[in-house]
């Protein structure tokens, strides 16, 4: 049952590990954007007005509500590397969650609720970043688009949480 105690671990789980989990996925995107040599690179954190920056990380004033990733252009542009790049953010959540499990699992870390929910919300962003669909506002999730890169079938670089825009495009807001 859920009780008043549950509510503290609920508050927690969902300000703080819900936006690690998410960046580590968004961070995912950016690694291999990185390798395969994209510019102009951003993880933006959340959505609402900017609240401040550091690096190239953005945090935005409901910083636990999703966030994108921002690049342009690549040195190597294939089918290969794109769909890389759109499944890079769920492979980054697997191998945390297989990291922290094993760590568990050694006893190198003690058993937690916050371990649990570690695993939990990652598991949960992975699954539906890799769920072949459309998002409501037309955008494909991360699974669909590499999907439709393999099938060339895809038009432009964007997913619900990576955004590549071409070396002429200006800054938009996402």
């Amino acid at each position: 049952m859920f009780g008043l105690s549950d509510i503290t671990k609920f508050l927690f789980s969902f300000f703080l590990i819900l936006p690690v989990v998410t960046l580590i996925h968004l961070g995912g995107h950016l690694f291999f954007v990185t390798l395969f040599g994209g510019t102009e690179k951003k993880i933006k954190i959340g959505c609402g007005e900017k609240v401040f920056s550091f690096c190239n990380i953005e945090v935005r004033k409901y910083y636990f509500w999703n966030g994108h990733c921002e690049f342009k252009g690549l040195k190597y542009d294939n089918k290969f590397t794109n769909s890389l790049i759109y499944l890079g953010g769920a492979l980054f959540n697997l191998i945390s969650m297989l990291l922290i499990y094993s760590l568990v699992y050694q006893g190198i870390l003690e058993k937690s609720v916050l371990w649990y929910q570690f695993i939990y919300f990652s598991f949960y962003i992975m699954f539906f970043s890799l769920f072949p669909m459309y998002f409501s506002d037309g955008s494909p999730s991360d699974g669909k688009a590499a999907e439709l890169t393999l099938k060339n079938q895809l038009d432009d670089k964007v997913t619900d949480d990576v955004v590549g825009k071409k070396e002429d495009e200006d800054d938009r807001c996402c």
